[in-house]
């Protein structure tokens, strides 16, 4: 969904669009303009991180980029305007559009006159504009006063056209802290005062192990207060930054990981889940699997055991059809599903994410592999798109990559029923009466109790197992 306003006949906004289903917030992680910069209807503008996704926003109109209201590392809502562009440069001035909240600068723009909307009670400075006088409350810092007023004197009389200011005052010392704007944010946040903090840090910069030890005894006595909200700003502190320590690191949770801890609750105590396992002989798989390879129409795409496990779920599936349904608590009803949207999981630098290959039932065995393959690519380059995640009616975690024989997967919200396949092992396996070393994996089926009763997960887990097995069930089932 595309999200704009038109605020005056010259300068447009550019609203935070819902990139996802219902999605409710987005992280700018990049801005590929800046102000002064050209713009054309289309142009992808900046790379936002959804609770699903990184996706790439285009720009719906032409002309030039006129401010960035939020920087990279900041948090948006939806409806939030993040761009405002001047779709009539060179016409005569007329005044921007004033952001409620600011966390990016302002195109750097000629001195003029302060348009009439101007906030009132603050000085134009070359970005953007000053705080203002009195509507906003802050502590003053040590020794900064001084210089901060010798600043603004400056910048005014260069701004008013006055020349160079008069000779400076003596120069005062200045007292304030020496740290980066990340911890100062850190020490704001724990409560913490600067000046009372010993610097470890080289040239005496205050660290965060600094504002962290400084903070623990406070933390001991007392709770930490809750900080105030602090109007967005265009420091590089608008990111949260991981805090790290000797004995620990800390790292904010947003974004996938978010998305992901929010799903697994929600799932875990909603749904009863039950799980149940099987360990089957698959030599005979992994031998299909080998000629499959070699087979001409499976030319150009990726052939692996993961293909031939999608094909035997799809097939219980089938044969099972009542496993394939969720669970409508509003309107208390069960939702069977003719169709098959096929969940993979995939471990990505991103986090945990569920793609999905629709309609997975309708595809030929040719057809699974490349829509395999072309979801697994996808995902590696963090390239999934919030649509392809959305959807899913039952899922595959393929845990035996890392090594793992199995384990107890936590359903996909919304869906029936997950499938956990483990490493594929040579073992000792009794077979045709004799023990004879054999291709063994693990698999696991984890399913809602609402929907699915012990029955039929067994069924249909079973059904997994014995194609598996004897591979040809895939033809006289099918």
């Amino acid at each position: 969904m595309t999200t704009m306003t038109q605020t005056s006949a010259r300068f447009r906004e550019f609203k935070m669009p819902d990139v996802g289903e219902g999605l409710t917030e987005a992280e700018i992680l990049k801005w590929f303009v800046q102000p002064g910069d050209t713009v054309t209807d289309g142009q992808v503008v900046c790379e936002v991180e959804t609770a699903k996704a990184a996706v790439e926003l285009p720009i719906p109109f032409d002309g030039v980029v006129h401010e960035l209201r939020f920087g990279e590392g900041t948090t948006v809502d939806v409806g939030q305007v993040i761009i405002t562009v001047d779709v009539a440069p060179g016409t005569p001035e007329e005044a921007p559009p004033a952001p409620a909240a600011s966390a990016a600068p302002a195109a750097p723009e000629a001195p003029a006159a302060p348009a009439s909307d101007e906030p009132k009670g603050r000085t134009p400075v070359l970005v953007g504009y000053g705080v203002a006088e009195s509507s906003t409350k802050r502590r003053p810092r040590k020794g900064a006063a001084p210089e901060a007023a010798a600043v603004a004197a400056a910048v005014q009389a260069e701004l008013n056209g006055h020349g160079a200011p008069a000779a400076p005052e003596p120069e005062v010392p200045v007292t304030r802290p020496l740290a980066k704007p990340p911890v100062r944010k850190l020490a704001k946040d724990l409560g913490v005062d600067l000046a009372s903090v010993v610097p470890t840090g080289k040239d005496g910069i205050i660290t965060r192990e600094d504002v962290h030890a400084a903070a623990a005894p406070a933390q001991a006595a007392a709770p930490a207060p809750v900080p105030a909200a602090e109007p967005l700003t265009a420091e590089p502190s608008a990111a949260p930054a991981p805090s790290a320590s000797a004995r620990e690191t800390r790292i904010p949770i947003k974004g996938v990981r978010k998305a992901i801890a929010q799903a697994m609750v929600g799932s875990a105590f909603t749904a009863p889940h039950v799980t149940e396992f099987v360990t089957v002989d698959v030599t005979r798989t992994m031998k299909l699997v080998a000629e499959l390879k070699e087979d001409k129409d499976m030319a150009g795409v990726r052939v692996n055991p993961l293909l031939i496990i999608a094909k035997a779920l799809l097939v219980a599936i089938k044969r099972n059809p009542e496993v394939n349904a969720a669970w409508d608590e509003a309107n208390q009803e069960i939702v069977q599903k003719h169709y098959v949207n096929l969940g993979i999981a995939a471990a990505t630098p991103r986090g945990l994410i569920v793609p999905n290959i629709k309609d997975a039932h309708d595809k030929t065995l040719p057809q699974l592999a490349e829509a395999l393959g072309e979801l697994v690519a996808t995902a590696r380059d963090g390239k999934t798109s919030p649509a392809a995640m959305a959807g899913g009616t039952v899922t595959i975690t393929n845990v035996g990559v890392f090594g793992v024989d199995t384990g107890t997967p936590i359903l996909n919200p919304g869906e029936s029923a997950i499938l956990a396949v483990g490493a594929i092992k040579l073992q000792p396996w009794v077979h045709k009466g004799k023990v004879k070393p054999r291709q063994v994996t693990t698999l696991a089926l984890s399913f809602d109790h609402r929907l699915v009763d012990g029955e039929l997960g067994s069924k249909v887990l079973a059904d997994v197992a014995a194609i598996l097995e004897q591979p040809k069930r895939l033809i006289t089932w099918a």
